[in-house]
């Protein structure tokens, strides 16, 4: 269990971020990570709970706790406080196909949940599990996994991101011969074009991809199934096809002057910045560029802090963040109590930034969006904006209404719509002929879709979510699949 005592004897440490200012001049990652005997003392920390909720990932009023992947959490982190570095490394990797993207970007549920942050700061688990890989990774453990024997059977995977890579490394190590199918440039999804440079390093996507073609996974980019390729050609060349296609769909603002030129979605302004960072030559367009502009971001998640981040080390004139939704309190309230996913305020590193050049956090709470204003060349120059409060309904519904004699403009050269997503884009739906649910999503049973040999995972089955979950779906998906190609 650690080191008896040990939550008593060491106090919760993490590796120290690089300077905000200091690191706005580059894309590097911001996180580092601790001397392992820092790290040891860390996982010290660990009891050992006879009931380990950090694992649990079951859902508390429709908001996941624990870890939905189920990590073996107690047990390699004593792995790891035993310096036993192989097998806890085996350990993670049992449950979990890609720890280097979860102990970058998770938030980290599993730590939400933990038995020690009753009374205390929690343990360290997402930056243990990054140590441990990351240390496989240098030491050389991490080779290629090939399969012992092949089945003969042969499956299309659609989509790169967390849910298609670990579809794709199970199926493979099913024994399977599988194909990942990407419509961008690169490998990745959303862990390439969504989740930018400083958060999760490309080279460390890179590293994975490399490692599962030399596993035996082929990997085709620059092809939009649907348009590139029919879903009956897949069909009849595949016996089995899987979708992990996210929820692409952005929701929008409707709003007066939303047709002004400069208002984009935050996806794919996130997608123009990594693209012009990875190819030199690469030209942004000028509305999908914050350089000496006043940035107005829509949507206060995480997506929304991502764009902060960006536009500040674009060069930004100034960055705010508007968000309709209340400020979380600083500490838990009685209505979210332990084990549930604490929902508190927190300074993520882009607040820590735009602090550190401006001097104020860019978020704005209550805060409604009413117009946009353009100038005579239909650009837009003005974000206005109502204060909101929330009401209940005689339904039990919140609902907000402004408040009025609040009305402010904001000046804004570029505004970006982080506002979340409604669900998977229409072309594989249609080409495929699958089912939708009330909200949109693709309709499965065991991630079987209505269509034969079809199956769904990821976003675009559950709706817009966590790393976490998608690999977890990715990997279900994997065995449903081999399931049905060895009946």
């Amino acid at each position: 269990m650690g080191k008896l005592f040990g939550f008593m004897e060491y106090q919760r440490e993490l590796p120290p971020d690089r300077d905000p200012i200091l690191r706005l001049g580059d894309w590097d990652e911001i996180h580092g990570l601790l001397p392992l005997k820092d790290q040891k003392e860390q996982a010290a920390r660990c009891m050992n709970c006879a009931v380990p909720f950090c694992q649990s990932g079951m859902e508390l009023k429709g908001v996941y706790t624990g870890c939905p992947l189920g990590n073996l959490i107690p047990e390699w982190n004593d792995l790891l406080y035993r310096e036993e570095w192989t097998e806890a490394a085996h350990r993670l990797l049992l449950t979990n196909s890609f720890p280097e993207f979860t102990g970058r970007v998770c938030p980290a549920l599993c730590e939400g949940a933990c038995t020690c942050g009753i009374n205390q700061p929690q343990i360290t688990i997402r930056q243990n599990e990054l140590s441990i890989i990351e240390h496989a990774f240098k030491s050389g453990m991490m080779t290629p996994q090939t399969p012992t024997r092949r089945t003969g059977k042969s499956v299309a995977v659609i989509g790169s991101g967390p849910a298609g890579l670990a579809c794709a490394q199970w199926l493979n190590r099913y024994g399977h011969c599988v194909t990942v199918f990407e419509r961008s440039d690169r490998i990745g999804g959303l862990l390439m074009y969504g989740i930018p440079n400083m958060k999760l390093d490309k080279k460390i996507v890179k590293r994975r991809e490399e490692l599962m073609h030399e596993e035996g996974i082929e990997f085709v980019t620059n092809c939009h199934i649907g348009i590139d390729h029919s879903a009956d050609e897949l069909r009849a060349k595949y016996d089995a096809v899987v979708l992990c296609c996210g929820s692409g769909k952005p929701r929008d603002l409707k709003a007066p002057g939303r047709e002004s030129k400069g208002i984009a979605f935050a996806l794919d302004y996130l997608t123009s910045a990594t693209k012009q960072l990875l190819t030199p030559d690469y030209a942004a367009p000028d509305d999908l560029n914050a350089k000496n502009k006043h940035v107005i971001i829509i949507g206060g998640g995480d997506t929304g802090t991502d764009c902060v981040a960006t536009a500040l080390r674009q060069g930004a004139k100034s960055v705010h963040q508007l968000e309709i939704m209340p400020k979380l309190p600083s500490a838990r309230t009685g209505q979210n109590p332990w084990p549930e996913f604490p929902k508190v305020i927190k300074v993520d590193y882009a607040q820590h930034e735009a602090i550190a050049r401006f001097g104020d956090d860019p978020r704005q709470y209550l805060v409604q969006t009413s117009e946009f204003l353009a100038n005579d060349s239909g650009h837009v120059s003005a974000v206005v904006t109502d204060n909101v409060t929330w009401q209940s309904t005689p339904g039990g519904r919140k609902v907000a209404e402004i408040t009025q004699g609040t009305s402010k403009k904001w000046q804004a050269d570029l505004v970006l719509i982080a506002m979340g997503f409604t669900g998977p884009e229409d072309t594989l739906v249609k080409a495929f002929g699958l089912n939708q649910d009330t909200r949109s999503n693709v309709a499965v049973d065991q991630y079987k879709t209505v269509c034969k040999g079809v199956f769904a995972a990821g976003d675009m089955h559950s709706g817009q979510s966590l790393v976490v979950r998608a690999i977890n779906e990715g990997q279900e998906a994997a065995t449903a699949c081999h399931r049905y190609l060895t009946d």
